[in-house]
């Protein structure tokens, strides 16, 4: 019998459009893909730090429309909506969550932590999005209002704090 795990990996690791969604394997971790794959947009924020804002927005929208398609036809190729290994939509969100966070560790581990609270507990209407949105759309909108909400909470906070 196949090890299903050892199959899942090499149909990931023969196709492109596998390989992105699942953030170049890392959604293929067997703890926490979605943490895991959420790093990659953390290392991405760091690299583009310095190039400044516009770039970054134009990135993310770049990312996040050509993840539309990555998403979506993983799933159809997959035969599984939101498969749990990908995690494109993870690195998009996390690093559009860190477009709005000033750089330091404290405000990126909070932003980290925050994302992914909200990308796990999935509070209205997030979960409706997930459930109700089929296609590289609703995998992809999930986590652009779980990174929409973090970063409403980071200014928040930020508010309280001056």
């Amino acid at each position: 019998m196949a090890d299903p795990e050892r199959n899942l990996a090499a149909q990931v690791f023969r196709d492109p459009v596998h390989i992105l969604a699942f953030g170049f394997g890392t959604g293929l971790s067997p703890v926490a893909p979605g943490t895991v794959g959420s790093l990659l947009g953390v290392g991405l924020a760091w690299l583009m730090r310095d190039v400044g804002l516009m770039a970054q927005i134009e990135l993310g929208l770049v990312m996040t429309v050509v993840g539309i398609w990555i998403c979506g036809e993983s799933a159809r190729k997959l035969g599984i909506h939101d498969h749990g290994g990908i995690v494109w939509d993870e690195i998009v969100g996390m690093y559009i969550v860190l477009i709005a966070t000033p750089v330091g560790l404290l405000p990126w581990l909070l932003a980290f932590g925050l994302f992914r609270a909200f990308d796990i507990v999935k509070p209205w209407p997030i979960r409706d999005l997930d459930h109700r949105i089929k296609g590289g759309v609703g995998i992809m909108l999930d986590d652009l209002v779980a990174a929409l909400y973090a970063a409403s909470t980071l200014v928040f906070l930020g508010w309280l704090m001056n």
